[in-house]
């Protein structure tokens, strides 16, 4: 990811309605999806600047893995305590741990390997355990914030189920999300491609970013109801296929 991206991240990630969107509904999906016992183990891959593991150490014991240097040691801040070296898919440490639950946000799509990436996960599972994933959806959405993400690829469902059954998981949920935004993200990269310009990252008005915020954080609330038929990211849960 490029160092603009980056620091884009740290900057923003307390505030603005993604992260904070994107927060309350991976917690709306642990819930729904990851049974944990009150002593888990959690592992957050590619935590980045940490913005997700206040959250993640409310269900238990959390550990996590960067690669980035600045962020480790920003993330290390945020958590109390080192926070591992680990770049996917074949240098991620932990190899005599195993964890109930792995939380991966947007962190398969910069991967070349995904299939060995998500194997390396299952790997560190312990039974029972799960690895939960956000990617970003809709290929024919790539725009200019992909690149300046250097992501690889966006998902298709398909493709996602794919990948994990490469992998050896079997899928226990899966699903688009920020489907609520999705019009208006369409609208606005429709007219970026028309007019030019590049992408702009910062958080919008403070007044706007709430309102954005509460209609994301909405969405938490439809997973056991009508599934979201397209949305700018998807979600899964998956175990490791039983021999």
């Amino acid at each position: 990811m490029e160092l603009a991206a980056y620091q884009t991240l740290r900057d923003s990630q307390d505030g603005h309605w993604w992260f904070v969107g994107r927060r309350r509904f991976v917690a709306q999906l642990i819930k729904r999806f990851v049974p944990l016992p009150t002593d888990a183990r959690v592992l957050e891959a590619g935590c980045g600047y940490g913005g997700n593991l206040a959250m993640l150490g409310q269900l238990g014991d959390v550990q996590a893995f960067e690669f980035d240097d600045d962020a480790r040691a920003y993330a290390a801040m945020l958590l109390g305590r080192s926070v591992a070296y680990g770049r996917l898919p074949d240098a991620i440490g932990f190899e005599n741990d195993r964890f109930d639950l792995i939380a991966m946000l947007d962190v398969l799509e910069h991967i070349d390997d995904d299939v060995a990436s998500l194997r390396s996960l299952g790997d560190r599972l312990a039974p029972g355990g799960a690895v939960l994933l956000t990617v970003p959806a809709v290929p024919w959405l790539w725009s200019d914030h992909d690149v300046l993400h250097q992501h690889k690829r966006r998902y298709t469902r398909a493709l996602l189920v794919e990948r994990l059954h490469e992998a050896g998981f079997e899928v226990a949920g899966i699903g688009y999300f920020n489907t609520l935004l999705f019009p208006l993200a369409l609208a606005q990269r429709l007219l970026a491609r028309l007019l030019g310009g590049n992408a702009d990252h910062s958080a919008p008005a403070e007044s706007l970013n709430a309102v954005l915020t509460a209609i994301f954080s909405l969405e938490g609330k439809f997973l056991d109801r009508v599934p979201f038929p397209i949305g700018l990211s998807l979600f899964a849960v998956a175990r490791n296929r039983r021999a």
